[in-house]
Formats: structure tokens, sequence, C-alpha cells
């Protein structure tokens, strides 16, 4: 049944360390769900009932949550093999904390979270993998809500643009970066309003801090952009 999937799912960080075969007949165990959702769709939205821990199949989708004044601010934009919802099954939440919103055509699964941490009923031998394959991406994930916050708490827009472009300049090894997220993607996911992002861009690249075109970037003064950053 999930035979057409598996080249897609081992190369999911919950799975890493099983091979095609135990996957397979873990997926038999955990029975996952498949659903389909169209470009701009909501997959689902805050406050309502958890179904699961999702994967992402196919296409792309982002993580956004509506502040006080409503304002979206993007937690995080996913990519096949992605996962999301672990920190909901494995703390006992019942409903969604986040909107998720298909930035295109999409294809997720969606997993029982008491089966991936509870007894499993055929005793497969990788269940013990997965479960500290849980562990690592929830630690992972909390590291990078913290990279985050660091971008927020910039005290200037320039600020919070330098923070993210270093955060990717270091992630990548590389001063010429094709971004991951769409300006308005961008400005949602640092909380600055759009015209005000692409004006500070601007004016960076005025003074000869980055030049770009697009989702491009060339960071051209890094010593200056870390001193932003700070």
């Amino acid at each position: 049944m999930y035979k057409d999937w598996i080249e897609i799912l081992k190369n999911c960080s919950l799975f890493a360390g099983i091979e095609p075969e135990g996957l397979n007949t873990m997926l038999q165990c955990l029975r996952p769900v498949m659903k389909r959702y169209r470009h701009r769709e909501v997959v689902v939205a805050y406050g309502s009932p958890f179904q699961g821990v999702g994967i992402l199949a196919e296409g792309q989708v982002a993580l956004s949550r509506e502040t006080y004044s409503g304002n979206r601010v993007i937690i995080d934009i996913l990519k096949p093999t992605d996962m999301f919802g672990e920190m909901v099954a494995f703390s006992g939440g019942t409903t969604w904390p986040l909107t998720i919103i298909a930035q295109e055509d999409s294809c997720l699964f969606f997993l029982p979270g008491d089966k991936i941490l509870g007894n499993c009923p055929n005793v497969c031998p990788a269940h013990r993998v997965l479960i500290m394959n849980v562990l690592k991406i929830i630690s992972d994930k909390a590291l990078a809500m913290n990279r985050h916050l660091d971008h927020l708490s910039a005290r200037t827009i320039r600020g919070k643009i330098s923070s993210y472009l270093m955060e990717e300049y270091r992630r990548n090894g590389n001063a010429a970066l094709d971004l991951p997220l769409r300006r308005n993607e961008l400005a949602d996911y640092l909380n600055i309003p759009r015209p005000s992002l692409s004006r500070e861009m601007g004016r960076m690249q005025n003074d000869g801090l980055i030049e770009y075109l697009g989702s491009w970037v060339e960071l051209k003064d890094l010593p200056a952009l870390e001193r932003f950053s700070e």
C-alpha cells in the first residue's frame, strides 16, 4: 500500500537509519492517512482538532501564527520529507497551535502520535530507532526556534534582516544565497511590513552590504552584517 512512497519517506528524518523493508513494515503498523491539498488551501487551522503528526511528501506548506493585531507571522516553510506536529502529539495537546497553509499543491501523510511512541503491536525492530529520531527532531526544532527568536529580538529592521542572512550564510557556507523564502514570506517570518523590508534591503544594497535580485542575495560585507545582527 505504501511502497510507492518509500523512496520519499526513507529520506524523512523520522525514519533515518531504517531500511526500506523495515519502513514498509512500520508504515503497515502506523497506518498513516494520506491527504492532498491545493495551492493556498488550509491544511489545518489554529485551534482545530489535532489529527496526527504530519509528514510532507510533495509540495510546500507554511506554518504560521496570527498575532493579536491580526498580522501573520511565518514560523517555518516546510519542504518534502519535513515533519510537523510532533510537539503537539507528545505534549498531550488536542488542538493545533498553528495554521498550516499549502504554498503549492501538496501531499501529506498524517501519523497517529500515540502509535509512534506507544507500544508497537507488531514489535517492529525499528521502532526504537524511530523513537530516538523523534527526540532528535524535537531537539533540533527547539534550537531552530531559538534562532528564529534571535532574528525577531533584533532592535532594528536592518538587524533582523542581517541576523537572518548571517544564519543562512552559516548554514550554507556561501555568501551567495538563494533564499528559501519569497519576499512576502520573509517579511512575515521576520514580522516586518513588506514595504519596510523591501525599502531596508534597498538601503542595505546602496550601503554595499548586499546585492540582491529576487530571492538571490550576495553578502558583500560579512563583518558589518555580523555587527548589525548582534
